[in-house]
């Protein structure tokens, strides 16, 4: 743990605080221009193409929806998406963009099971990948199938979250928003003007952005080649810049190389890549402004930013130690282990920003990496677990975190109320019994995912059939990767082979219940709420804002995680740490 790593810390969460507030307000223009005195400056230059994507959607911009209608425009939108991208993979060796990328073969289409994994992984801003993408995907798919969906679902998840905030900011109402006018404005004056500048600040840090064949050069190294037959190189090429900008700021992670942000074609630069693990934060941080500007409470919203911050901190402090420290058992091989644990690292990111990557990264449901999970310490591989396990509510996705962390504020307000012997109120409305077992549903469903494919995959031929090692990490790589895809996150221990039907197929419903099953509750929270009165507050008021409630937040949801998930990591992380570090113990 080195005086660089700390200073690197330091700026990135001072950079974070900065950015906060700014983009919170610029959020609540975005979302909710009436309320808050006026739109965006885009919008004089903008406002034309807005109103011009309502006409041919035949929408009313001004006319609400209650949770019901907003929630069934939700699910339609994101199934005629998905539809979309299946049958682009399906047909991508028919489609454009799809001749001698590799100089060597045409792609060929994607399976149906791969296909119905892909398009499912991307609905639901997963980005889980069961494939290589320089080796598999066209030009024409990693542009239209995957980087447009990486909008999409971002915008899907961001809309939700606004929609649940509306419903416990409002009075005695029926409606919760607009759902496209919620998507249309996010993605005109949010997620394309950023990414647009984005992509362009990535191209001039090395960053590709063309539509080139393949190239096929000469490899340095021609140990075994002859005169007629030199050992040749091929290094893909492509639209990377415009897909990596929404990967890391829509918090989707998906790669367009295989090896993902690990890769120089993907993260060419120290800057390039500390730009990508803050702009993973960037939107969930500011929706916690989002959240205290809404509910008239500022003090609330930097509650929920500190408990998420206090919990992404302890996550670094257990991941980057225990990366630092290295392996002992490689000791004896020569290898040093205060040089810290580089397996599966790039040198030129080194300890602490993989570590740091791979916390904030799980934090947020992106999944993008750049290193591998598989190669770190036992309880270097817990903490993205773990993070990942907990709903990913520390910050968490775009939108995703914040309706995450809301069922997590509503659990603690129920339990406080609960130790008190009151009846428990949030800002104003009292928690009933329909709030709370909306919250329950929305925490349990994920959990059940989680642990029920798990099971099953290890107690059948094909789950065991995929592992590339044994023992407590064969099993860490499976419990992480239903984890991943219910979670919504898209990282994965690599050592596991996923590419066969039944992991495709158990996989794409374990990411659709892990999406769906948690925001359809939460709507209904949400419309529950704001169809409530909202009561003045009083001295027998349960406080949201200060130390004490960030303390029962936090302690909430690491009790909640640690109850449904602690023994399934003992069996898996807990004991390969124990067998890393006892001694006399063998593998």
């Amino acid at each position: 743990m080195t005086m660089p790593g700390w200073l690197q810390l330091a700026i990135y969460v001072l950079v974070l605080v900065a950015i906060t507030k700014p983009l919170g307000i610029y959020l609540f223009r975005v979302l909710d221009p009436e309320q808050a005195g006026g739109g965006t400056f885009l919008e004089p230059a903008l406002g034309w193409l807005e109103r011009f994507i309502y006409r041919i959607l035949r929408v009313d911009p001004k006319r609400e929806q209650n949770w019901k209608h907003y929630g069934i425009a939700m699910l339609i939108f994101s199934l005629v998406t998905a539809v979309m991208t299946y049958g682009i993979l399906r047909l991508q060796d028919h489609l454009p963009l799809h001749h001698n990328l590799d100089n060597l073969s045409n792609r060929t289409a994607m399976t149906g099971d791969l296909a119905f994994d892909t398009a499912a992984s991307f609905t639901t801003n997963t980005n889980w990948q069961s494939y290589g993408g320089e080796n598999t995907m066209t030009y024409f798919s990693q542009m239209v199938a995957l980087a447009s969906h990486n909008f999409f679902s971002a915008a899907v998840g961001i809309a939700v979250a606004a929609a649940v905030i509306r419903g416990i900011a409002r009075s005695r109402v029926a409606t919760i928003g607009n759902f496209w006018r919620d998507l249309v404005r996010l993605h005109l004056y949010l997620l394309l003007p950023i990414c647009v500048v984005y992509a362009l600040f990535l191209v001039s840090q090395g960053m590709l952005q063309n539509f080139h064949p393949y190239t096929t050069v000469t490899a340095i190294d021609q140990t075994g080649a002859t005169a007629s037959q030199p050992i040749q190189q091929i290094i893909a090429q492509g639209p990377v810049a415009s897909q990596i900008a929404i990967k890391m700021l829509g918090t989707n992670g998906g790669g367009f190389f295989n090896s993902n942000a690990s890769h120089p074609f993907e993260n060419p630069t120290p800057l390039s890549n500390f730009i990508q693990i803050l702009s993973i934060f960037a939107i969930p941080s500011a929706l916690t402004y989002y959240l205290g500007r809404m509910v008239k409470h500022p003090g609330h919203g930097w509650t929920v930013w500190a408990a998420m911050f206090v919990l992404f901190i302890a996550g670094v402090m257990v991941a980057w130690p225990a990366e630092a420290s290295g392996n002992s058992r490689l000791a004896p091989l020569g290898v040093d282990p205060a040089s810290g644990n580089m397996e599966g690292k790039e040198v030129r990111f080194g300890v602490f920003n993989s570590a740091l990557f791979a916390t904030i990264t799980t934090d947020a449901s992106c999944g993008a990496v750049n290193a591998m999970h598989d190669s770190f310490t036992p309880l270097g591989g817990l903490v993205p677990l773990f993070n990942i396990q907990t709903g990913e509510v520390i910050f968490g996705g775009v939108g995703a975190g914040m309706y995450g962390m809301l069922i997590f504020v509503i659990l603690a307000i129920f339990i406080a109320g609960l130790m008190v012997g009151r009846t428990p109120e949030y800002l104003g409305k009292k928690i009933e019994g329909f709030d709370v077992k909306c919250a329950v549903f929305a925490i349990l469903a994920p959990g059940l995912c989680i642990l029920a494919f798990s099971a099953l995959a290890t107690r059948s031929n094909w789950g065991m059939a995929g592992l590339n090692n044994s023992g407590p990490h064969g099993f860490s790589e499976i419990l992480y990767a239903y984890s991943s895809c219910a979670g919504n996150n898209g990282s994965a221990f690599a050592g596991l082979t996923t590419n066969a039907p039944q992991y495709n197929n158990t996989l794409a419903f374990d990411m659709l219940l892990g999406r769906f099953f948690m925001i359809v509750p939460l709507l209904a929270m949400g419309g529950h709420l704001a169809s409530k009165k909202i009561a003045p507050q009083s001295i027998g008021s349960f406080p949201v804002s200060g130390v004490t409630f960030t303390v029962l937040l936090i302690g909430t949801v690491v009790v909640v995680g640690a109850l449904t998930f602690l023994p399934a990591l003992a069996m898996g992380p807990i004991v390969e740490h124990f067998l890393m570090s006892g001694a006399g113990v063998t593998y």
